[in-house]
């Protein structure tokens, strides 16, 4: 699982050193021009540009800023790594010259992992299975959907696996372990400093043990005294491994604590485990209660924040396809209504406590072929088990048919970004159409066809956390086939349908992709109405003549890209969810850990004025 946007570019060396970049740039002929990439030491996500003119070599730190563009410092914000070298191949813009040709690595040479790559992966499944208490599907997930987030988290206790890391020892032990063994200059440990929360460096040099206090300033960064800045520990000591930085030599041989394959990153804050078996996550209960610029200091709320995501120590304790009446308790508050009736607010009650839900209740005048048509869902949704689905918990028989699902209490996806505009940064609903397209594709890979994909049919249990819903016009596809054909039109959604639907009847995952695509369009307009005024004779006639949707004002370029694959006539030459989700999470990766702007109008400013997005220096 690749989070860095640079891994697949053929000119990007990962982690290493100047000298080894100038050394590529020799072998590879030094004319004036020739570039590469590498992983920047100083900034956690940035680069460095590497450059050659009149035989002496440049190079330029490149930052990924707290919005999650990347810039040089001076220069115009991009959205990506690709997108600022495209840029410089075309304007130098304060470069020595203009990128003239990509020094490529030659096939035996890998992109090479830094310290923190190798051991991210293994991190975050540790920090989501012992955060949230999540196992198999369901921490996969998880992991996908909320790296970007948990990335940086878990970078700032990344040191804490380091074999040199040697936790809270006193000054005298850090002395004692040093000088056990051989004790060649540059040999070296990090501590915690007694009572303090700052580190220490304890280094060797000349037979003698000296100590350096680890400086952190107001915005959290670290550095020795009068020293360059690091984002992390790890980072401030890999540095050191190539300049002394003002230490009396540089840092060589790590001083073994003995533990390294032992430690565990510490969690902040404290947790406790609910007798449910979720347990929360560290902060996510003040998150509730705190000022919005605290949270903001910590990090967003993530899905796996809330008991929904994963609210059951044995899902069969509750998902039963029977439920009693006595078991529920039916508020008058309506959530929603439609031909079938109602939706209403309730509470289930199960042996380890009560759980809010969302109870679809049909009318008792409504004639039996809604009915079956209710029961359908039913057994379509209790086959599903996704964490960006709703969940069916199961059927109540009683003054009516009920089906009893899981509650998404922030709405439909339309009204809450209506009614939000001023809140939700185009980012965030990135993350939330990220986590709709990994819905989808596991629909895709059960052979389940939506049929009525759009926002009003994506619900939110939170600002963060989307599900799926209203499986009323699904279809479970045998294994063999490859769509389902509807015998009659009927009351269909057709601005949300591809042209074969209109046209022949036909449903496949590739015409949900479609409707993807339209939903994506209503989520970055803000909950706006798809082809305005059209009627569906007119909207058959747009499509028909190659003409699609303009791209939304708030909207990212590469996100109407995706948008516009979606809409591609011929199902067969459309991209695939597996293909979709790729491409969602791979932006959604670029463009993390961004401060938030003030919703649309903000985001609609810095689309028109890419430069006013750039944070002050």
């Amino acid at each position: 699982m690749s989070i860095d946007p640079a891994a697949d570019l053929p000119f990007y060396y990962g982690s290493i050193s100047r000298s080894d970049a100038e050394q590529h740039l020799k072998l590879a002929g030094m004319a004036d021009g020739i570039f590469l990439l590498r992983q920047c030491l100083r900034s956690l996500g940035g680069y460095v540009l590497s450059l050659v003119w009149n035989l002496e070599f440049h190079h330029y730190p490149i930052e990924k800023q707290l919005n999650g563009t990347y810039c040089l410092t001076g220069g115009k914000p991009h959205c990506g790594p690709a997108e600022l070298c495209e840029f410089y191949s075309k304007d130098s813009d304060g470069l020595v010259c203009t990128l003239r040709k990509p020094c490529l690595r030659s096939p035996d040479t890998p992109v090479r992992p830094g310290v923190f790559d190798s051991l991210r992966e293994n991190m975050l499944r540790e920090y989501v299975k012992q955060t949230w208490n999540l196992e198999g599907e369901a921490m996969e997930q998880a992991i996908i959907s909320q790296a970007p987030q948990l990335e940086k988290l878990i970078a700032t206790t990344a040191h804490e696996k380091m074999p040199w890391y040697h936790a809270k020892i006193t000054r005298q032990e850090g002395e004692r372990r040093l000088y056990s063994g051989a004790q060649p200059d540059g040999k070296f440990l990090i501590r915690d400093r007694e009572e303090t929360g700052t580190y220490a460096l304890s280094m060797m040099y000349g037979k003698t043990v000296y100590h350096y206090q680890i400086l952190q300033d107001k915005s959290g960064k670290y550095s020795m005294p009068e020293g360059t800045k690091f984002d992390t520990i790890w980072q401030l000591v890999e540095y050191l491994k190539m300049k002394s930085d003002g230490l009396l030599t540089n840092l060589r041989e790590a001083c073994v604590n003995g533990k390294a394959t032992e430690n565990t990153p510490s969690l902040p804050g404290t947790r406790g485990k609910r007798q449910n078996g979720y347990t929360p996550p560290p902060r996510a209960v003040a998150a509730v209660s705190m000022p919005a610029v605290a949270v903001a200091e910590h990090r967003d709320v993530l899905p796996m924040d809330t008991d929904v995501f994963n609210p059951y120590h044995n899902p069969n304790e509750v998902r039963k396809f029977n439920i009693q009446r006595t078991q529920l308790l039916i508020d008058e508050v309506e959530l929603g209504s439609g031909n079938f009736g109602c939706v209403k607010k309730g509470v289930l009650k199960t042996d380890s406590g009560q759980i809010d839900v969302a109870i679809k209740v049909l009318k008792s005048d409504n004639e039996k072929l809604v009915k079956e048509e209710m029961m359908r869902e039913a057994e379509i949704m209790h086959q599903l088990s996704n964490p960006f689905i709703v969940r069916m918990l199961g059927l109540c028989n009683a003054e009516n048919l009920m089906l009893v699902m899981e509650m998404a209490s922030a709405g439909p996806l339309n009204k809450f970004l209506s009614s939000n505009k001023d809140t939700v940064s185009v980012e965030n609903i990135v993350n939330l159409m990220h986590q709709v397209s990994m819905g989808m594709k596991y629909l895709e890979e059960k052979n389940f066809v939506h049929r009525d994909l759009a926002a009003r049919n994506v619900l939110l249990v939170n600002q963060q956390f989307a599900k799926i819903s209203d499986f009323g016009l699904s279809k479970a596809l045998g294994a063999d086939d490859n769509y389902y054909k509807a015998r009659t039109a009927g009351k269909w959604p057709l601005k949300w349908y591809a042209p074969e639907c209109i046209n022949f009847h036909k449903f496949s995952s590739k015409s949900d992709v479609w409707s993807f695509g339209i939903t994506m369009w209503e989520a970055f307009s803000y909950g706006g109405k798809p082809y305005k005024k059209m009627k569906g004779p007119d909207v058959m006639r747009f499509i028909d003549s190659g003409s699609r949707m303009d791209c939304p004002t708030a909207c990212p370029e590469r996100m109407y890209a995706v948008m516009k694959e979606c809409w591609t006539y011929k199902h067969e030459e459309r991209p695939d969810f597996k293909k979709v989700e790729e491409s969602m999470r791979s932006y959604h990766y670029s463009i993390s850990n961004k401060a938030k702007p003030e919703g649309a109008a903000a985001a609609a400013a810095a689309a028109a004025d890419p430069a006013a997005a750039e944070p002050s220096k």
